[in-house]
């Protein structure tokens, strides 16, 4: 479904992707994890097509996406959780949840678009009452969800998900995991994930990506994760200062 090969992205002097090669299949559940200024998001925004690459080739559903002629077409393939929810503060939770689908070529008419909102709304767990809310009334959580509920609103074929339980007590981010690979197996969907906490990579992944240095440093299946025979990964697992990772000390 996604095929990134040979990608390279500098800004200025300072290199980011350093020959990066991915491949996540169709209906699979990809989470990349690595360092803090690895190339994880920057890797996300190649893909959507917001940064463009130096060289290499980005293809999505087998079609390069510098040879997209829609646009828009091509941006409605995707759903995305942002870290923090990113939701708008003036507008009600429905407005939310619906706005791709209040615009652009998926639009449908208001009470169309309220009651596809409502739905998702109840297949994350919320209850109707709290579509005409405004973000600023829900706790940390019930806004997580709203931003999960907002990501399948349009029934997207690829869902990314960014830092998906990032500022959650424990628990919360046990049921944001829980609801994500719920969803995503449900949806058949396509999903590719960049988190720092392992509970959710062992929850939610079917294959694991890890970047070092702008290059995709070890790829395989969750459950090797913890048998896998590379320094890098095994210090990034375990949260090790000592490694060939590079600490600033």
């Amino acid at each position: 479904m996604i095929t990134l090969e040979n990608i390279h992205k500098s800004f200025g002097s300072k290199q980011i992707l350093r020959g990066l090669d991915l491949d996540v299949k169709q209906g699979e559940s990809c989470v990349i994890i690595g360092g803090s200024g690895t190339g994880k998001s920057v890797t996300l925004k190649c893909i959507l097509g917001l940064i463009t690459p130096d060289s290499g080739s980005i293809k999505v559903a087998e079609e390069e996406i510098t040879q997209t002629g829609d646009r828009d077409a091509f941006l409605a393939q995707f759903g995305m959780l942002f870290q923090g929810a990113a939701l708008f503060d003036s507008l009600p939770v429905w407005q939310n949840v619906a706005f791709r689908l209040l615009r652009g070529s998926l639009k449908k008419s208001k009470d169309e678009a309220r009651e596809i909102a409502i739905e998702k709304l109840r297949r994350v767990g919320l209850s109707a009452d709290v579509a005409d809310q405004l973000p600023g009334e829900l706790s940390g959580g019930m806004q997580k969800r709203v931003g999960l509920a907002r990501a399948i609103a349009a029934d997207p074929k690829i869902i990314f998900f960014d830092e998906p339980t990032t500022g959650l007590d424990p628990i919360m981010s046990g049921v944001i995991n829980d609801l994500i690979r719920e969803i995503v197996t449900e949806m058949g969907a396509t999903a590719l994930t960049i988190t720092h906490d392992m509970t959710s990579v062992r929850a939610i992944a079917d294959k694991v990506a890890m970047l070092h240095r702008g290059k995709l440093r070890w790829h395989g299946d969750v459950k090797d994760l913890d048998h896998a025979d590379d320094p890098y990964l095994t210090q990034f697992i375990s949260g090790s200062p000592e490694g060939p990772i590079e600490t600033l000390r």
